[in-house]
């Protein structure tokens, strides 16, 4: 009943959704903070009238927007959809383990996921910038954000996030009695661990609790529950994720960070930060061998596994942790990483399929003889 009653509120929001996440050109735009970037829209430089090149890129959407609605949208960093992806993607890990040997993903399931990170993360986004309104402005990178920067109030931020939690609450409300429950118990999570960089050197720890709850929501939204053996190893994998790239991206700040007694990893480990990196990256994929030794994975996941291994080497080797730049495109390759398990989990799913025909094929041969 409630999924019925929630599915038609949940189609609406994925159309914009899915346009939206399929957006490559976005990582790279994030990195101008809202400066306008050659695949925005540009004037002709050739003869003739001036003429504007249309982009569809997050950033360019954003800005192409009416321009009372483009703070509340960069308020929810509908122009930095990486952070969307990160939060994403261990939806779409749990929800592609869950499906049926030889199967693809539930492809609702990851419409609705998809549509529910987007929200979720615009909510996050906004009770961090409501949190951290005063610190924000003493940072150059973050200082032109809507609340720090006076373009929204505290009041409408409210109601803004008021508006984000009730239609996150719609999309929610599309699963089963299960997930709503596990939906409903990471709100806590959501409010409370903009604080954490206020009193622990383990603000990435707090996010990664936070960031990874749909390995947990994802599988229970299939089938109904947790299964522990997959999905308590797939959280864990997506923390040790989290505490490798937020780490690197909080090196982007540690300077004013410092200065204003923010704490953060990046200040925690100093010049130890790849050793540490190292640790976290052993750890990752040591619990996605255990999840696919748990749930019968076969050789593309493997395989995937060593590319995700080879993807994190490269990525810690050749981080320049006093490069902000580095740093950021360091940061926005996780994208890709994410992309890499998730591929290996649908073709070793599908490639289920393939062992058990071929297993079939030789019972089958031996009745005959």
């Amino acid at each position: 009943m409630l999924g019925v009653r929630g599915t038609g509120l949940a189609r609406g929001l994925q159309v914009m959704t899915q346009a939206w996440l399929r957006d490559s050109g976005a990582l790279a735009l994030a990195r101008a903070a809202g400066t306008p970037h050659a695949r925005h829209w540009q004037p002709y430089a050739g003869p003739g009238p001036r003429r504007r090149r249309l982009s569809l890129s997050a950033a360019a959407v954003v800005n192409s927007a009416p321009r009372p609605l483009q703070p509340y949208l960069r308020l929810m960093r509908l122009d930095k959809p990486i952070g969307t992806w990160l939060l994403y993607l261990p939806c779409t890990w749990s929800i592609g383990l869950a499906a049926e040997p030889g199967c693809f993903p539930d492809w609702y399931m990851l419409s609705l996921f998809g549509t529910g990170a987007v929200l979720m993360r615009g909510a996050g986004c906004t009770i961090n910038d409501m949190w951290d309104r005063d610190y924000d402005k003493k940072v150059v990178r973050t200082a032109n954000r809507p609340i720090a920067a006076g373009d929204i109030s505290i009041f409408q931020s409210f109601i803004f996030l008021g508006g984000q939690l009730t239609l996150a609450l719609g999309v929610l409300l599309c699963l089963n009695y299960y997930s709503i429950a596990l939906g409903a118990a990471s709100l806590l999570l959501v409010i409370t661990y903009p604080l954490m960089k206020r009193i622990t050197y383990w603000p990435q720890l707090a996010l990664g609790l936070t960031f990874n709850w749909g390995a947990l929501l994802g599988w229970s939204a299939i089938k109904g529950s947790c299964d522990p053996s997959v999905c308590l190893p797939l959280y864990f994998s997506g923390i040790m994720w989290t505490l490798i790239y937020d780490t690197i991206y909080a090196h982007q700040d540690k300077g004013d960070d410092a200065l204003i007694g923010l704490k953060s990893t990046a200040l925690r480990f100093h010049e130890n930060t790849k050793r540490w990196l190292s640790g976290f990256g052993v750890a990752m994929l040591g619990a996605l061998s255990l999840v696919g030794v748990n749930s019968a994975q076969t050789v593309p996941y493997y395989t995937a596994l060593a590319a995700v291994g080879a993807h994190l080497a490269h990525q810690i080797y050749t981080l320049d942790i006093h490069r902000p730049e580095d740093c950021w495109d360091k940061f926005t390759s996780n994208r890709t990483l994410g992309l890499i398990v998730l591929l290996g989990i649908v073709l070793g799913n599908l490639w289920k399929e393939k062992k058990t025909d071929e297993a079939k094929e030789s019972v089958d041969s031996r009745i005959e003889n």
